[in-house]
This record gives C-alpha cells, structure tokens and sequence, in this order.
C-alpha cells in the first residue's frame, strides 16, 4: 500500500478522559464496525476493563476512511491512560507519528495529561489538541479550549470539540488526523524487513501474536524472523490487520500496523520494544528498547498449598500477555510456599490479582506491596533486596538507598492546606507551583517511592474529594533512613510479619502492629509476649494473658485444698513451658491473612 495513505495515530489522556468513547465513535463514523454490532468500549475486551471504564490492554485498529476521491487507512492505538502502564504508552507512541491529546472539558487539565504530552514530544508526534465531552452540563468549553491552547503553545482556534456521546465534531476530527498528521517514513532504503513490537497477546493454540509497526520492507507468511533482543527466532506462521478483530492479510509492508502469529509458547521471550526483523538479518535493531523493571513487588500464596500448581501456571500463563509481570518462588513458614512477583505500580498488582481470581478460579493471600532497597552491607557487597525478611541485621548494614519518584499533583486551591501536611507526613520535597486560569494548584514534588505506595493516592483523593490528580515518574535511588521492623510471638520472630518502614515512623508502626496483632491472636495455655524489635532492641510490647483451663472442674465437695493443689500444679507447668521453651504458638491462617493482606493497611 502506498504509504502516502497511511496515517498511524493513538489516542492519549488522563484516565476517564473519554478515549475509549471517541474510539468508538471514530469506528462508527468510517464504518469499520457494523452498527448492529456496536457497543459500549467496543475494543476494552476484557470485562475488568468494561467494568472499570478503564483501558488495561492496549488495542490497535485499522479503519478506512475516504476524503475526497482518496481512501486512508487509519491506524488507532488505543493506549491505557493510568500511569502504571506508561512504558508501553511510550513504545505505542514510538509506533504512530500523530497523537490525539484529549482533555475532558468538565475536568480540565490533569496530572496524566502533562505526563502523556511530555512522552508525545519526545517521540516527536504531531499533536492534535482535543476537547471531549462538550455536552456536557458541567462542561467549561471555552475556558478549557484556552487552557489547553496556552499548554501547547497554539490559537484557541486550533483546539477540536467532541462528543464522544452524540459523535458531535467527529467528522471535523477525522479530517484534521489526514491533514495534519504526516504520512510514515520508511527508516532506512533497504527492502530487508524491520519492526517495532508495541504489544502482543497470546492465544492456546497458535503461542504469542506479537503487535507491530513496520518500519521497513515487508512482512509475509512464513518467513525467518527473530528478535533482537531476546534473540529468539521463528517462522511467521500468519500476519494480518486489525479490523478490529485479526484479519488475515498477504502481506504487511513499511509504514502498516499489524500482527504477526510467532507461535512461540515460552514466557518471558516476547517484550515490548523489541525490534523483530529476519532471523539473520543486517539491520540494527531500533533504537530506544529497554526492559521493564518492577516498581512495587507483593508475595502472593494460595489459600490451599494444593493449589500451587495451579498458581505457578497461572502466573506463567500471565506472563505470556504480560512480559511486565516477574515472578519467583518463595516459602514463608505458616503461609506455606508462594511466589514473590513484580509489578508496575498498585494498580498492575490489583489487576493480576484479580485475573487469577476470575480466570483462573483461585483464592489468593496477598501481602502488602514493597519496594526494593539497594544495601551496602559491611563487607563492601551491594545487595537489591526485594523482600523485608531479607534485610539484614542493622549491625551489618553500611547504607541503604531507594528509589525516589517525582510527582506531578494538581488540586483545587481549598485543599491546598491539607495536602502540605499529608506531603510532610509522606516526606514529600516542593520543587515549584503553578497556578492554572480556574485558580487549580499544580504542585511539583520529589518523595520516596515507598511514602508514595503507603496510600498516598488514596488519601489524596480523600482530602481533594476526589476532584485532585497525580502521575509520577521514578527517579534513581537516594540514601533511605529506614528500618526493618520485626514481630516476635512469645519471643520468636515470625517473618511473615517483618516490614521496612521510615525511623521516623517505627515507633507509631510497631505499636500498631503489636496492638492490632494482639486483637488478633487467640489466647494459649501460658502468657504470650507480642513485641516489636527494630535496631536490636524492643520498642514495642504487649502481653496476652493465658486461656484459663479449668482444672477442678472434676471435683466435687472435699477439701479445697485439693482445688489449691491442682492449681498450683497448673501454675507450675505453664511457667515450665516457659522456662524451657516448650510453649509454642501457632498462629491460625486468618490471622496471618488479617495481618499480611494489602487491606490491612
């Protein structure tokens, strides 16, 4: 096809902007859907997506669409809006030379808009500012159409207006995407062929179907391929369009969007941002792949030790549509033998979680997610520890560090008051504010990556009533004043229950452990000691008294010095059990889960 013709494009914004509503309306106005078969977030596929109103998996469609005499083709990338998935909405952005920025008229500029810019502009798209839901009742039209104009440096004129409910605009939008968005670029002369992997899914019988965008020569059925950084070859079993379903095709040339079956059945071979080319091809790969590191990590463990089986192939069964998500095997006494996995964000962890609840039937324990330190132990050797119960002792520890993340947050000026104290308690640094035309703050700060995880944004739409916004990006590590903070049961330490948490916070932290532990914990046949230890000593303690057995319930009339006799007797074996160690205590599951599930924060 003559790429003159071609225009690749994706839809860009803060989450609950209306992408997924205007690509629907996008898809009805050039056809490529039949109206009896329309619906609601016609490409979110999967029913967590439809339920959330949220893009998870990104999606990419070809539609047809005639100006004039000439027919385009019109290749949408539908990307997740949620910061957690902003790699994968960088390499998206790599594969399309147009970007639709668009901004819901009744919210305004948010946090994630400035994020998603910031990536178009370095990718060098064309932007194409677009103003959604202008029928809207609450909607501030004119206001919001100079606020994105001064953003981009453009006339208020230049600013679309849709509705993705009515489709009101669309017909104008579909015609700007033609004009302004520049046709592909072939990146080199040569006809060897040459891609970029945006995404891929995986399908039971034909293995990974890697998402590509062809920048050079053409793709057909049955070639050598391989890639360039797994360095993994194969034969292309079929490649093909989407419409929005797969559609076979002859051929995929320079300048097309498209699919390529590999079937590869392996986890972890397939990545986004690998260049796949011919199997012994001599093209450089395309530049700017790098491999996804995790953010936040959280043991998960099956409620029965029977089903682990099933939890290690469902994870792998994930991780072939998944490459973000890592794993490894772990055992963790009373919970048993689990995995420790890696996500993108809180939001990546809820989402596996709750796939392998839905798709694959399980019940699951989860822990509370953690970061991963950097320590410099006394003997010189760097060590990246991912877990708390891994942390060494505070005597052989030289130094430790962790990743910091710097945080864009937009609010409403009346809470502005509140927030300042929530960033000390989060020990959040002020870089810079910014006032907006509607009299919004936007703030700029740096905090640890670990105060961000501790339900920073959930106390942050607490206190703004849900109208403030954020997006973040990871900075490198910086020195951490942290601590590990054990738990003890009757002097046994139990590392199920071991946390890293700020010096500044350990005493409030363990006393709440220790109290919440002890409202927990069912009473033994002796007195059990619930404590705290962080540095090598007790912070924090509480006692649980014995479960009084009635040893004389037997006994009837006589002399009570009987009764006495058996009491002391009693008296005496608990303190045995005491003395010599015999006095064991084991904690039931539901307490474990009450004590370690994210919920419990």
């Amino acid at each position: 096809m003559n790429p003159e013709h071609i225009r690749n494009f994706s839809i860009v914004a803060h989450v609950d902007h209306g992408k997924s509503t205007l690509a629907d309306r996008l898809l009805e106005r050039t056809g490529t859907i039949p109206e009896r078969m329309m619906r609601d977030q016609v490409l979110d596929r999967m029913d967590l997506e439809r339920e959330r109103g949220i893009t998870i998996k990104m999606q990419p469609v070809r539609m047809n669409y005639t100006l004039g005499s000439v027919n385009y083709v019109l290749n949408l990338i539908d990307t997740p809006g949620h910061i957690d998935f902003s790699y994968e909405v960088s390499r998206a952005l790599h594969a399309v030379e147009g970007v639709l920025l668009l901004v819901d008229s009744t919210q305004g500029i948010q946090a994630q808009t400035l994020t998603t810019l910031a990536m178009a502009e370095a990718q060098g798209c064309t932007i194409i500012p677009v103003l959604s839901k202008i029928d809207s009742p609450a909607a501030r039209v004119e206001e919001v159409k100079d606020e994105l104009a001064e953003l981009l440096h453009v006339s208020p004129e230049e600013v679309l207006a849709v509705s993705g409910k009515s489709g009101a605009g669309v017909a104008e939008l579909l015609e700007a995407i033609v004009k302004n968005v520049p046709p592909p670029k072939s990146a080199s002369t040569t006809s060897e062929p040459r891609g970029l992997i945006f995404d891929f899914s995986y399908s039971k019988h034909r293995g990974v179907v890697v998402y590509l965008r062809v920048f050079d020569g053409t793709f057909k059925k049955g070639q050598s391929l391989g890639f360039a950084a797994a360095g993994k070859e194969f034969i292309a079993l079929e490649v093909g369009v989407f419409a929005p379903e797969e559609r076979p095709a002859d051929s995929l040339s320079a300048g097309e969007i498209g699919y390529i079956v590999t079937g590869i059945k392996e986890a972890g071979v397939v990545a986004v941002g690998d260049t796949i080319g011919m199997a012994h091809g001599s093209l450089p790969a395309l530049a700017g792949y790098e491999r996804v590191r995790p953010v936040v990590w959280a043991s998960v463990y099956p409620e029965s030790q029977d089903d682990l089986p099933i939890l290690r192939q469902s994870l792998e069964r994930l991780r072939l549509s998944d490459s973000s998500l890592s794993f490894e095997e772990e055992s963790s006494g009373v919970l048993g033998r689990g995995f420790r996995c890696g996500f993108l964000g809180l939001l990546h962890l809820e989402i596996i979680t709750e796939r392998l609840k839905r798709e694959f039937g399980l019940s699951l324990i989860v822990t509370i997610p953690t970061i991963s330190y950097v320590v410099t132990k006394t003997n010189g050797i760097r060590e990246t520890i991912y877990t708390p119960a891994k942390f060494p002792e505070h005597g052989d520890i030289v130094k430790i560090e962790e990743p910091w993340a710097k945080v864009i947050i937009i609010t409403p000026p009346d809470s502005v008051s509140v927030l300042i104290q929530m960033l000390y308690d989060h020990e959040a640094n002020t870089l810079g504010t910014e006032t907006y035309h509607d009299g919004r703050i936007e703030m700029t700060v740096e905090m640890p990556l670990r105060e961000l995880m501790r339900g920073f944004f959930d106390k942050l739409k607490s206190v703004s009533s849900g109208y403030a916004s954020l997006s973040y990006e990871i900075l490198p590590e910086r020195e951490a004043d942290v601590v590990r903070l054990d738990v003890l049961v009757a002097e046994e330490s139990v590392p199920a229950f071991a946390r890293v948490v700020a010096r500044r916070r350990v005493q409030e932290e363990a006393e709440k452990m220790v109290e919440k532990l002890h409202s927990l914990l069912p009473k033994q046949l002796f007195v059990t000691k619930i404590q705290a230890k962080s540095g090598g000593r007790i912070i924090a303690s509480k006692s649980l008294s014995a479960m009084r057995k009635d040893v004389t319930g037997y006994l009837y009339g006589g002399d009570v010095s009987r009764k006495m006799k058996l009491l002391q007797k009693q008296k005496r074996g608990k303190k045995k059990m005491l003395e010599r160690g015999t006095g064991k205590v084991n904690i039931p599951e539901e307490v474990f889960m009450k004590m370690v599930q994210s919920s419990a924060e």
